[in-house]
C-alpha cells in the first residue's frame, strides 16, 4: 500500500487540476520501477495498491525503497512550480489463498503498515 505524503495539502495550494497532475504523475513513476508482472492500481483518494508477484518480503521491501526514492526525487513539475513529493509505504509479504476473505486479511496487513509508517513520520517504509 503507498500512499501520497500531505496531498491534501497539494490540493489547497496549487488547485485540484495540480493534485491530478501530482497523480499522474505519481503513477507513472511507481509504474516505471515495477516488474512487468507486478500490477498496480489507485486504491482510493491518494492511495495506490501494489501486488507483487513471486515475491519475498525482502524484495518488496527493496522495491518499496526504489519506488518511495524515485517519488521522493525530483519533485514533480507543474506549470508554474516544483513540487516536493513524497511517499509512506506499507510492505506485507504473504501468499493469500483464493478467498476473499484472505485477500481483505492481506490488503488489511498491508495497511496496517502504512499507518505505521505515516505515524513514525511519513516518507518510510514499513513492513507487517
Amino acid at each position: 500500500m503507498l500512499d501520497i505524503d500531505h496531498f491534501k495539502r497539494v490540493n489547497d495550494t496549487y488547485g485540484h487540476l495540480a493534485g491530478d497532475a501530482v497523480l499522474r504523475e505519481v503513477a507513472l513513476r511507481i509504474r516505471q520501477r515495477l516488474r512487468q508482472a507486478d500490477v498496480v492500481a489507485r486504491y482510493g483518494g491518494e492511495e495506490f495498491l501494489a501486488v507483487l508477484p513471486a515475491t519475498d518480503q525482502a524484495g518488496a521491501l527493496r522495491l518499496a525503497e526504489h519506488v518511495r526514492k524515485a517519488i521522493e526525487s525530483p519533485p514533480v513539475r507543474l506549470a508554474n512550480a516544483m513540487v516536493p513529493i513524497t511517499l509512506s509505504v506499507g510492505v506485507h509479504a504473504g501468499i493469500p489463498d483464493d478467498s476473499p476473505r484472505a485477500l481483505d486479511a492481506q490488503i488489511g496487513l498491508s495497511d496496517e503498515a502504512l499507518y505505521a509508517a505515516k505515524n513514525a513520520g511519513r516518507n518510510r517504509v514499513e513492513w507487517r
